[in-house]
């Protein structure tokens, strides 16, 4: 039996959080597997693209990846990057309790404001400090846990919002994260939309042969008598 061919998906994700937090430092962890101490914060926003790939479907899933500026000047830009995102990764500093607030004010907005469906992964960052933690594991987990109690009992199509920790500098935890996120989304209506595209682009590049002869065969008529 020959194998399945390897399926691919397209979708767009956006970083949100504090200034500090480790936004930038998660995605070239992840995208260039590196870490630089001395990064300068992101002025307005960055794009990157990095792929996982799900062996289970043996589906690649690209990301399009936003990293969106932290500072507060900047935050009337955010709905531009999160306006038709797939995902979004709301991410906090386990040593800071103010960037844990800050999250949570971004599911706020995210909830009320993102496409509707959108995944949301609450990031805690900085696991490497956990002897400077703030932020508790497990005050955490219930904060989740409440947010998707309220979400199900209000019917909303949404899906739930996914916890997460990991540290940007060690690498621990990262790849993880977007591997859990790439399985939240909604990978096989993806693939079938882009399968469907394809289709539509063959047939609209297609030649009617049939058209040419049929018109030949007119011209031929029209000319012999």
């Amino acid at each position: 039996m020959s194998e399945a061919a390897e399926r691919f998906a397209q979708f767009k994700l956006v970083l949100l959080g504090e200034s500090a937090v480790g936004k930038s430092s998660i995605v070239h962890r992840f995208v260039k597997n590196t870490f630089d101490n001395m990064r300068e914060s992101t002025i307005g926003a960055a794009f990157l693209t990095q792929s996982v790939h799900l062996a289970e479907s043996n589906t690649t899933v690209k990301f399009e990846i936003w990293d969106t500026a932290g500072q507060e000047r900047y935050k009337s830009l955010a709905p531009m990057y999160y306006r038709n995102a797939n995902a979004a990764l709301c991410v906090y500093d386990i040593t800071s309790r103010s960037s844990f607030s800050k999250a949570q004010d971004w599911i706020k907005e995210l909830k009320k404001q993102a496409p509707e469906g959108i995944v949301i992964c609450l990031v805690g960052n900085k696991v490497d400090l956990k002897d400077e933690r703030e932020v508790d594991e497990q005050e955490v987990a219930e904060y989740v846990e409440e947010l998707n109690q309220e979400q199900s009992s209000a019917g909303a199509p949404a899906g739930k919002v996914i916890l997460a920790e990991c540290s940007a500098k060690s690498g621990d935890g990262v790849l993880e994260t977007f591997n859990v996120i790439a399985r939240a989304l909604p990978v096989e209506d993806a693939v079938g939309g882009a399968r469907n595209r394809q289709l539509r682009n063959k047939r609209s590049s297609g030649v009617d042969l049939s058209r040419g002869r049929q018109q030949q065969q007119s011209q031929a008529a029209s000319s012999c008598c």
